[in-house]
């Protein structure tokens, strides 16, 4: 709760106004059973009929006030908590947007749902209601005991000995609680990556007929959670019904000793009635410091797992004094960089220059490091050793902001989002026109097909593109890439999907873009690859070959070898040279 009052006192307006009207509420509770004192007292007992108007009007004036001021403080209260949890989702969403990819590549969706949804929400419910009652059950506590002291000091001193036991009990259960609560977080959120996932892969689970396995799964992480759950109410039936027993035995004997009291003239009718309703002011904030203890587990829990988030500093950031120019060229070079991913070395010693302006290719097989390489470029990985330079600066000492909105990057895995073609296209360039729009999609070669949509550009797409082909989707993705005309233009491997008609005048199209850039492609065929400036062929995170098409079939290396695999059926070559001739 420390670290909570820091986006608590943010509202402190709201916090003194709240807490003023709890306060005047508490204090109209303490005058009525004074009010009721006198009614029995005087009114009943000795007989001042003249009183009564009196102290009725009076009881309803207290009451109206009450009530309005009930009314203020509840809202206020749920006014300050909704706030605080608005700006507390809004920080950690933040936040989390500043994680480089190695924070993703670990972490499962469902689990990061988890933290923005359920641990925020009891965070929220803790703000709302704990904080009020927290608040409010120290001061009923006080001014009882300090008022039951005044009325009788033996029979308020026997009431509290009688509660003692009960913080004792409240101080084991919070000890179970905050275990408890923080094994249900990290199982709810096992339980919502599950579900995610398959969810997301219902095609492939279909595919496969594995519905029997998953729901297996899921039903054992479901039982783990059920048993934990269960665990917590066991804690809850062993311990809540003691402080019942607690709170009641403290009643019970309250009216004991206050009814020997009365027998023994030491104390009067009224003043025993008054005394009752002091006394549940007292059991009150006592019954509910079990509830209250639960909640704040709860909170712990969840609050630790948020902090934990908000206390992670992103591993990749601008430096103090950033490199921002007003324009890039797009001239980049590799310096022996070396590359490792959680301690595996994925690229070594790799030395490349680009020249602004050019088409280079890059070639390898799996895992070789293609995608790793061009990644650097953006800084969305670090390089390990050596220095990567564009236009003459290290990456490392630009403006991540900057450095990223001069390049446009579509990825391998293609995500659209679940909106319309236009606004999935524009997620690059928000401003850009219609015109512009279908400009890009000219050029990615997907305008034909969204013509004949009903709705066009306005067509809803599923989540992550459902409904449309795996080509479709890469090349909706090159559009949103094409459409911010950054200086750095880089494909990872975004045409595999593709026909090789539809990739042939897709790259044809590229080679002819309407504002300079720097592109890079990554490549599996000779034909996407083969008109580029520069051709480097990556094998176990070495650069093994560079060079233009013809330089490197003159190799006879390991491109010229992928080029006899896919042109086999349509060229013989000479043996010793590189002159081909179409078989008939």
């Amino acid at each position: 709760m420390r670290r909570m009052l820091h986006y608590i006192l943010k509202y402190k307006l709201l916090l003194v106004i709240g807490t003023l009207c709890m306060l005047i509420v508490i204090g109209i509770d303490q005058i009525s059973p004074l009010l009721q004192m006198a009614l029995v007292d005087k009114v009943i007992g000795e007989g001042e009929v003249g009183l009564f108007p009196t102290l009725i009007l009076t009881m309803c004036i207290l009451t109206i006030f009450k009530s309005t001021l009930g009314f203020c403080k509840e809202f206020i209260y749920d006014h300050m908590g909704t706030k605080v949890h608005r700006d507390l989702k809004y920080e950690v969403f933040q936040h989390m947007e500043t994680f480089e990819f190695t924070y993703y590549d670990d972490m499962n969706t469902g689990e990061l749902m988890s933290r923005i949804n359920e641990d925020l929400e009891n965070i929220w419910q803790t703000i709302n209601f704990g904080l009020r009652l927290f608040i409010e059950n120290i001061f009923y506590f006080l001014f009882s005991t300090i008022i039951i002291f005044i009325l009788d000091w033996r029979l308020a001193t026997l009431s509290l000995l009688m509660m003692v036991p009960i913080y004792f009990i409240t101080m084991n259960v919070e000890k179970h609680f905050g275990r408890i609560y923080g094994e249900l977080s990290d199982q709810k959120a096992v339980i919502n990556t599950t579900a995610q996932e398959d969810i997301a892969g219902i095609r492939l689970v279909k595919a496969f007929a594995r519905e029997p396995f998953e729901i297996s799964r899921f039903l054992k992480l479901n039982q783990k959670y059920c048993d934990t759950n269960m665990e917590l109410a066991h804690v809850t039936a062993r311990h809540f019904p003691a402080i019942d027993f607690c709170t009641n035995v403290a009643s019970i004997t309250m009216i004991i000793g206050g009814g020997v009291l009365i027998l023994n003239d030491s104390l009067s009718m009224g003043t025993l009635v008054a005394f009752s309703n002091y006394i549940y002011n007292l059991i009150w904030p006592m019954r509910q410091l079990g509830w209250l203890s639960n909640m704040l587990s709860r909170n712990k829990a969840s609050a630790q797992k948020i902090f934990d988030i908000l206390d992670r500093e992103p591993k990749i950031q601008s430096p103090t004094e950033p490199y921002i120019p007003e324009s890039i060229k797009g001239d980049i070079e590799f310096k022996h960089v070396s590359f490792k991913y959680k301690d595996e070395v994925v690229l070594k010693d790799i030395n490349l220059h680009i020249p602004a302006g050019s088409k280079v290719a890059i070639m390898g097989t799996t895992g070789s490091g293609k995608s790793s390489l061009i990644s650097l470029i953006g800084r969305y990985y670090d390089i390990y050793e050596g220095e990567l330079l564009i236009d003459g600066v290290d990456v490392r000492a630009y403006d991540l902001s900057t450095l990223r909105q001069q390049m446009s990057m579509v990825f391998q895995d293609t995500f659209l989002f679940s909106n319309t073609i236009a606004d999935n296209i524009r997620f690059s360039h928000p401003n850009a026109s219609p015109g512009e729009i279908e400009g890009v999609c000219q050029t990615a070669c997907i305008a034909p097909f969204i013509e004949q949509l009903e709705k066009q550009y306005d067509t809803e797409i599923g989540e992550r593109g459902l409904g449309l082909s795996g080509g479709q989707k890469q090349r909706l993705s090159i559009a949103r890439g094409l459409l911010r005309k950054a200086p750095i233009f880089v494909l990872d491997d975004a045409t595999s999907a593709l026909d090789m008609e539809t990739e042939h005048d897709l790259i044809t199209a590229l080679n002819h873009l309407d504002f300079p850039c720097t592109r890079l492609m990554i490549g599996h065929r000779i034909s996407a690859v083969k008109d580029a400036d520069l051709i480097v062929y990556l094998e176990n995170g070495e650069i093994k070959e560079q060079g233009t098409h013809e330089s490197l079939l003159k190799k006879q290396g390991q491109y010229y070898q992928i080029f006899l695999e896919q042109y086999k059926d349509f060229y013989t070559l000479q043996k010793g040279g590189i002159s081909l001739e179409k078989t008939s």
